[in-house]
């Protein structure tokens, strides 16, 4: 990492990077693709195997790599593997709201378990820390397997799951011979142009899943404010919330992600982050990304 980046809050470099990213036509959700060949998939921690959240993913899948895997130097080395040298590591945020010591007797001794291993004990913070980490890309490691990707054989039927989904979300979901899609908030509504409009199926569920994520900000659900109309900086915003919830869950289910006219908001999108790069951090709208995938999510099992 340049050192003068360090220097920045990482909301800023993220929303520096996501801004040049838009007006390249890189950000990743700009980005078509289908279940049959994705460029990318969601970064996770290779250790752990937890996906990276919020702003930690965003930054990561900015940085244009095409292995999703990650992990620390630390982490490379227990697992027997070496971060390459000279090679330059991304910086995450993680807020730390516990902390692990070792437990020791009344006389400072460190106590021990059955088996010999020093016991530790977890305490609660008074007050949570954010803490950075510094991440290598699995490209940037020796050792590293080879990333297996898993390919949908000719059984595999991405369309059910997406149907399962959006059905146990009880949306009320309207087709009509319009090429318009959209969520209408005083009726409660999705209206879809209907399946056989589109070019390929996986772009109907991509624009479906668009509009399931606005009618997630209904005043009964969510109760965001969505803005207006075109050109309202709200709106700006709550479209660039429902295309980043609509490319994760696309991946989530395997049903692929398609930018459709999406595009026309890129100058907005541009300024929203131009004038404050904080709308890039995980208590501004990525906080709305994932309320609105846990909201959906979370209906689909309860009605599984």
């Amino acid at each position: 990492m340049d050192k003068k980046d360090v220097q920045k809050p990482l909301h800023v470099q993220v929303a520096e990077k996501v801004i040049d990213g838009l007006r390249a036509g890189t950000a990743p959700w700009q980005i078509p693709w289908d279940a049959s060949g994705m460029p990318f998939l969601l970064p996770y921690n290779f250790q752990s195997g937890k996906r990276y959240k919020g702003i930690n993913a965003l930054s990561l899948l900015m940085a244009g790599r095409d292995d999703p895997r990650w992990m620390t130097y630390r982490q490379a080395e227990e697992s027997g593997m070496q971060v390459r040298k000279g090679e330059k590591s991304m910086l995450i945020q993680f807020v730390k709201t516990t902390d692990e010591r070792t437990k020791r007797d009344a006389s400072g001794k460190v106590m021990h378990d059955e088996l010999g291993k020093p016991i530790k004990e977890t305490t609660a913070l008074r007050h949570a820390i954010i803490r950075n980490a510094y991440v290598f890309n699995a490209a940037q490691i020796d050792g590293m397997p080879k990333l297996e990707r898993e390919i949908p054989g000719v059984d595999w039927q991405p369309n059910e799951r997406a149907e399962k989904m959006i059905a146990s979300s009880g949306a009320k979901i309207l087709h009509e011979y319009s090429g318009k899609a959209f969520y209408s908030p005083k009726n409660d509504t999705i209206t879809l142009p209907y399946k056989d409009w589109f070019s390929q199926h996986h772009k109907y569920y991509a624009t479906l899943l668009h509009e399931l994520g606005h009618w997630t900000g209904h005043p009964e659900r969510l109760n965001r404010d969505m803005g207006n109309s075109f050109g309202d900086l709200l709106y700006a915003k709550e479209e660039l919330r429902a295309e980043i919830a609509s490319m994760i869950m696309g991946q989530e289910l395997g049903i692929g992600h398609d930018p459709g006219q999406h595009f026309a908001y890129v100058e907005s999108w541009i300024k929203i982050l131009e004038n404050n790069p904080f709308e890039i951090f995980l208590p501004q709208w990525m906080l709305n990304v994932y309320s609105i995938i846990s909201w959906i999510l979370k209906e689909r099992s309860k009605n599984q």
